[in-house]
């Protein structure tokens, strides 16, 4: 006889999980979404009665950071996630299966949930020889759309399998492609960055099982509450941008006392994302905190955007007749412009201090 699956409040209470601490958990998600906290009851009521959904990882041409980067997770940790609220039954690398073992696990989640389980992908598709990226004998585009045909919902995670990613990069040798480029008949929620923040990935996943739906996306297809803002208008560096204060190089005076990266190459005009809110490391810092500019990872093509490191006010992009003309004058203007280069050093030490320019406009968000 099957034994009657207990619920997660069920499951709380018999690890000794305090009233207490669950109300305290349910109030940091309705945090983390922007809900009104009217509605933490609501989602205590949800979590209590609601039984852990099968989830179902599947990983593709990626590099494991977005795993690593969940595990890392701290508000709900990765095992309190796994062993309280979800019930992950495949996962490449976190299943103490392999081989057979593993992709009979994964059917038989598939038989046992049919439409009813999660589908969280990692990792672009290659479209462009299915041998480029296969498990157990089956490319990724197979899996991909065998498995999600019986999914709840699909959750993209990080930036290659939201829009393809480094893969995708010119010249895309692989012909890689998003999640959403091949399957179009279910909902699909995109978590992009490379990689996603933690707590962006657990607090969809505790939205989808509280309220039996995705968060509110925006045109991207990316949860609002997390990617509504850009960074560069909650970065603690917003001040002296205002000002036009900014750092000219990594090490001069202006990056040591945390002027801002614009000049830089900083992307945080033009990338929307909660690391500035959110950071990393249990709350800790984020990359422009830590002195670097912003890549724009959570945004699509960011890899092309060109330089990391050339303000965005200024062309990114070479074509091959400039990077011709670059090369076949570069070795007669090398020693001028190295010459050139010190010149404006010394005089602009010997010159008195100009008065501070004003903040470069920016661009315009996009519609």
């Amino acid at each position: 006889m099957k034994h009657r699956e207990l619920t997660l409040g069920e499951q709380l209470q018999a690890k000794g999980v305090s009233r207490r601490a669950f109300m305290k958990y349910c109030t940091t998600t309705a945090s983390l979404l922007a809900l009104p906290p009217a509605l933490v009851p609501q989602i205590a009521h949800a979590l209590e009665v609601q039984r852990r959904p099968s989830v179902i990882w599947l990983s593709f041409q990626e590099c494991t950071g977005c795993t690593e980067s969940i595990t890392r997770s701290h508000s709900p940790s990765i095992e309190s996630m796994i062993f309280e609220t979800i019930s992950l039954d495949y996962h490449h690398t976190l299943q103490a299966a392999s081989g057979h073992q593993a992709e009979a696990a994964r059917e038989q989640a598939m038989k046992d949930n049919w439409g009813k389980y999660l589908v969280l992908v990692d990792g672009s598709i290659p479209m462009g020889n299915m041998g480029f990226s296969t498990t157990a004998g089956e490319s990724n585009l197979e899996t991909l759309k065998r498995v999600a045909e019986g999914a709840a919902a699909i959750v993209a995670i990080g930036t290659c399998s939201a829009y393809g990613g480094i893969p995708h990069a010119n010249p895309n040798p692989t012909g890689a492609v998003s999640v959403s480029d091949v399957i179009q008949n279910k909902p699909i929620v995109n978590i992009p960055g490379c990689p996603p923040i933690p707590a962006v990935m657990t607090a969809v996943l505790t939205h989808y099982i509280a309220f039996g739906a995705l968060p509110e996306l925006d045109h991207l297809g990316r949860p609002k509450v997390f990617y509504g803002q850009n960074i560069h208008d909650r970065c603690y560096r917003r001040p002296f941008y205002e000002r036009g204060l900014f750092a000219e190089t990594f090490d001069d005076e202006g990056a040591k006392k945390g002027w801002c990266l614009y000049k830089l190459g900083c992307k945080g005009p033009t990338t929307y994302n909660a690391c500035a809110v959110l950071k990393w490391n249990e709350g800790t810092s984020f990359p422009i905190e830590a002195g670097h500019g912003c890549l724009g990872c959570s945004e699509p093509n960011f890899w092309d955007a060109g330089s990391f490191y050339r303000p965005l006010s200024q062309s990114t992009r070479l074509d091959a007749k400039t990077v011709g003309a670059a090369a076949a004058v570069g070795i007669v203007v090398g020693a001028g412009a190295g010459a050139a280069a010190r010149a404006v050093q010394k005089n602009a030490r010997a010159a008195p201090a100009a008065p501070k320019p004003d903040a470069p406009s920016l661009p315009e968000k996009a519609s």
